[in-house]
């Protein structure tokens, strides 16, 4: 394999053990090369960047600044540095902060050698490797905060377009003469919209219109 298609690995990992059995299997197998390893985040700061790496695999229970912030920080510093986390927790809050502050993976430690590294080369090719233990929670979490069904309230176009006249600042009248209506008749529309929506004025409805993008 040429040079150039070498994946370069840093490991930030506080317990020496596993660091420095992370490193060995890395650069021990030929299209992988550990360039940088870590025993904490301050450590690794300074020294982490895209020249030094392609891919950050990351702890999460760190001691001082934690993975959890690490990840925040490098993001911020380094925004398209891949960064996978490989920890022990498998919990759901730790999962969803996580990918939520910026990585691009989640690993538990006991993945298998080979998964591990082809989760490594998942991400060269702009994958997100994710253990399946994990995979499952993730599933779950997307369908507790999926969106609502429907965002337009069962509206008809004539009623939306009556919200987007008073968006613009029509009053009653005018948007009856845009309308080609009676200032009776968009009041009745007007009644629909209120009891659609749940609110009780017309900028209240305005508002609520606004904020579910139903008019811009």
């Amino acid at each position: 394999m040429a040079a150039s298609d070498t994946v370069r690995v840093a490991i930030v990992e506080d317990q020496r053990a596993i660091r420095e059995g992370l490193a060995f299997l890395i650069s021990s197998t030929p299209g992988y090369r550990c360039t940088g390893s870590f025993g904490s985040m301050e450590e690794a700061l300074p020294a982490l960047g895209p020249e030094l790496a392609d891919v950050v695999l990351l702890d999460l229970g760190l001691p001082g600044i934690s993975g959890m912030d690490g990840i925040q920080l490098l993001k911020e510093r380094h925004p398209e540095l891949p960064l996978v986390v490989l920890t022990v927790y498998d919990d759901d809050d730790r999962i969803f902060r996580a990918l939520c502050a910026g990585a691009c993976g989640y690993l538990l430690k006991k993945t298998p050698p080979a998964q591990l590294l082809d989760g490594i080369r998942q991400v060269m090719s702009g994958g997100a490797p994710i253990s399946p233990e994990v995979a499952s929670r993730v599933i779950a979490l997307f369908r507790q905060f999926r969106p609502p069904q429907e965002t337009n309230y069962r509206l008809t176009a004539h009623e939306v377009r009556l919200l987007e006249l008073f968006a613009a600042g029509h009053s009653f009248k005018t948007a009856a003469a845009q309308v080609g209506s009676s200032v009776n008749t968009v009041a009745f529309h007007m009644k629909s919209i209120y009891n659609k929506l749940q609110v009780h004025s017309k900028s209240e409805a305005v508002a609520k219109a606004l904020r579910a993008r139903i008019v811009r």
